[in-house]
């Protein structure tokens, strides 16, 4: 499978398109060491260690390359206009669409038929031989379109031919040091006769380009000799230098130690500061308040994407218990960008992973805190889907967050003198719930006096609970006397 073909995809900003097959990205892969992406079914084999990224040529590990989805949902609404139709809409839509309408396509070139769009995409790609294709040497001047299973013949033409002399020119005047090996067998020249014009046309150029490359060799050595010659006369400046070479040697590497030294430290003091800022704020209980402050330099960073996120400090289940943390997108994420605040919910590793039970299942909630005396708190929850590998147990530091995209309108939060962020600070609550709370208790758990401690919060929401069921006990007795 290729990526995903549309009329418009030409006018699209590159970072979409796929630079393997040359279509829109389909399930996006991100390679972390230059930031590149592509269609993960255009990695190739899955027993390969090493990867190459087609756009730089940077090589890395296979392990380096990972599915980007946030990028897959910044993708999903894209404008797409359909290849085949006047259908448009954004490409979240667009695959339901061609497989409502467009289900059965018959190549126009071959005439061979297929049942989706997408195997007819890949045959367009790579499989079709009487498809009409672009020369690989364009840019060298090559600019005839062929059938592909005419190439071999047209690599065999005159204008090809002076544009594999271009490229080889073109190669050669930037590498000057290199010397190309053009020598032919003799079985390769005899294959061909002599006679035909194809061969004389090649054979010049071969001639010419030999001749150029001995040029090249004749000028290089001068080049050597002149440089050998200058290299002698500037060696005696450098016997003169080398005292105070070897004198600034030793200063500079005694002011690299120190330098070192210094960055070390640094690297200590701000790990030990982070330590000690998430011990201050550490939670063993499944219930964390996270205080946020100056909100509109932080949503002013989101909104440029300098920073498009934030994280919470960890917090804990129990003393033994599951490590987590929150992370908030205040300028929104994928289809909630610009619109929503969204947050999620992340897993960390934690040296209890292994006795502790997985899939994490526990339903997770969040408030955001109304800081009046109307306590018109935002509470949403969701229950983590088991089948995600976002609540399966962690084998990095953090699996992927998963939670509420569109959690609150951004419209509520950046108003003038809303409840919500008051000296340029919020406040949200998270809580893990292991008792399977009903959600109408929630709103009460959730507009109890944070500074109670946590035997008395729980002691309340007891009776509270207990009032309740008596409550409906009394309604269900008098219910038969009426």
């Amino acid at each position: 499978m290729v990526g995903i073909d549309a009329r418009n995809q030409n006018i699209l900003d590159q970072k979409y398109i796929c630079p393997v097959c040359a279509l829109i990205i389909r399930d996006p892969v991100q390679f972390i060491g230059c930031g590149h992406r592509q269609c993960q079914t255009c990695l190739g084999n899955e027993d390969q260690r090493e990867i190459t990224c087609p756009r730089c040529q940077t090589k890395m590990l296979r392990t380096e390359v990972h599915l980007d989805r946030g990028f897959q949902n910044e993708m999903k609404t894209l404008l797409i206009v359909c290849s085949w139709c006047q259908w448009d809409d954004i490409l979240d839509n667009y695959q339901n669409h061609l497989d409502e309408s467009h289900p059965n396509r018959t190549c126009e070139y071959c005439g061979e038929q297929f049942n989706s769009t997408n195997n007819f995409n890949a045959h367009k790609v790579s499989a079709c031989q009487k498809i009409i294709v672009e020369c690989l040497l364009k840019d060298f001047g090559c600019n005839e379109r062929i059938i592909r299973a005419n190439m071999k013949e047209h690599y065999m033409t005159e204008q090809h031919q002076k544009s594999v002399s271009k490229c080889i020119r073109q190669f050669l005047s930037h590498d000057n040091d290199r010397r190309i090996d053009t020598g032919c067998p003799r079985t390769t020249t005899e294959s061909y006769n002599p006679d035909t014009i194809q061969f004389e046309e090649l054979h010049g150029i071969l001639n010419i380009l030999v001749g150029g490359i001995e040029a090249l060799t004749n000028d290089g050595q001068r080049l050597s000799n002149e440089s050998l010659q200058a290299q002698i006369t500037l060696r005696t400046l450098e016997e003169q230098l080398s005292g105070l070479k070897l004198s600034m040697e030793e200063s500079n590497g005694f002011l690299q130690g120190v330098n070192y030294n210094l960055d070390i430290l640094r690297q200590d003091f701000t790990s030990l500061q982070e330590n000690i800022n998430d011990l201050q704020c550490v939670s063993y209980d499944g219930i964390f308040i996270w205080k946020i402050t100056n909100v509109k330099e932080k949503m002013m960073d989101a909104q440029s994407e300098r920073q498009t996120s934030i994280y919470s400090p960890p917090f804990y289940s129990s003393p033994n218990g599951y490590k987590m943390r929150a992370r908030l997108y205040l300028n929104g994420d994928g289809n909630a960008r610009r619109t929503h605040l969204s947050m999620f919910f992340v897993l960390m590793r934690s040296l209890n992973d292994p006795i502790l039970k997985f899939p994490f299942n526990y339903k997770v909630t969040f408030c955001l805190y109304d800081q009046t005396p109307a306590q018109r708190h935002i509470i949403d929850s969701f229950r983590p889907d088991i089948k995600s590998s976002s609540f399966k147990r962690p084998r990095t530091d953090m699996n992927i967050a998963s939670g509420i995209p569109k959690f609150c309108t951004l419209e509520m939060i950046q108003q003038e003198g809303n409840p919500y962020v008051r000296d340029d600070t919020m406040f949200i609550k998270i809580l893990v719930d292991f008792g399977d709370t009903p959600k109408t208790l929630l709103p009460y758990v959730l507009s109890l006096n944070p500074g109670l401690p946590t035997h008395v919060q729980q002691a309340l929401i007891k009776r509270e609970v207990e009032r309740r069921e008596q409550q409906q006990s009394d309604k269900q007795l008098q219910s038969p006397k009426e």
